[in-house]
């Protein structure tokens, strides 16, 4: 998989299940979406959805996908997988799969992913996706799983996550404004430096908390439930 994002989040493996897994509270706390709505399907089907992710006031990039998980398996970890697409003109993503991973261990649960897409529109969107979009996608993944770890850790909901992390931000810009204005340029360098590289505070969701690296090759092999799912 060409992305791959890992977290371990102290709680039961019954409320994180449910808060990744149930598309009312996961789109609550993942940035990469705006909506995520489960399609109807008969009994032992794959889950079909519909997902979108606004991205001006006016506008949304939608697209499907259909998911299937294993919550009962017989070394105690869970597991699920989904292939998605989209046919909106301006989603650079045409299709793509990936898997979530649920591990116990005695810190908590190892909640991890891995997920690649092709991308559109030829060379520049290959070009687009590697400079820009990618990077992107990856970073929003693991402030999405620290957010969530955070509202199930200490109990800090997705809205309020999102709050402190846009407060921090504006502090640290201002921090950077004045010492520019303020202070001789030695001074204002180290006084950014500083800014920008200390650590977000204990409540506020960060990427950087994250592995971004698979730590073996059992982490980053997609599951067999995968190969299950239609293309």
């Amino acid at each position: 998989m060409g992305l791959y994002v890992e977290t371990v989040v102290r709680t039961g493996m019954a409320e994180l299940w449910e808060r990744s897994q149930d598309p009312a509270q996961h789109q609550r706390w993942d940035l990469r979406f705006t909506s995520i709505d489960y399609l109807p399907r008969a009994e032992g089907e794959p889950q079909r959805f519909r997902y979108a992710t606004r991205v001006l006031p006016f506008l949304a990039v939608d697209g499907t996908g259909v998911s299937s998980g294993e919550a009962h398996r017989a070394d105690g970890t869970r597991v699920s997988a989904l292939r998605f697409a989209s046919a909106h003109p301006l989603s650079l993503i045409a299709s793509g799969s990936g898997y979530w991973r649920y591990v116990p261990g005695p810190d908590g649960i190892r909640f991890l992913t891995g997920y690649d897409y092709r991308p559109r529109w030829g060379r520049f969107g290959a070009l687009a996706d590697r400079l820009v979009f990618r990077p992107l996608m990856g970073w929003a993944t693991a402030w999405s799983f620290d957010r969530l770890r955070l509202w199930c850790e200490r109990g800090v909901s997705p809205a309020a996550g999102l709050a402190r992390a846009l407060a921090e931000t504006a502090v640290r810009l201002l921090v950077c404004v004045l010492a520019a204005v303020v202070l001789p340029p030695a001074l204002a360098v180290l006084l950014g430096a500083a800014a920008v590289l200390l650590p977000p505070l204990p409540g506020t969701p960060a990427a950087r908390r994250c592995l971004r690296t698979p730590p073996g090759r059992a982490a980053a092999t997609a599951p067999r439930l995968l190969a299950t799912l239609e293309q």
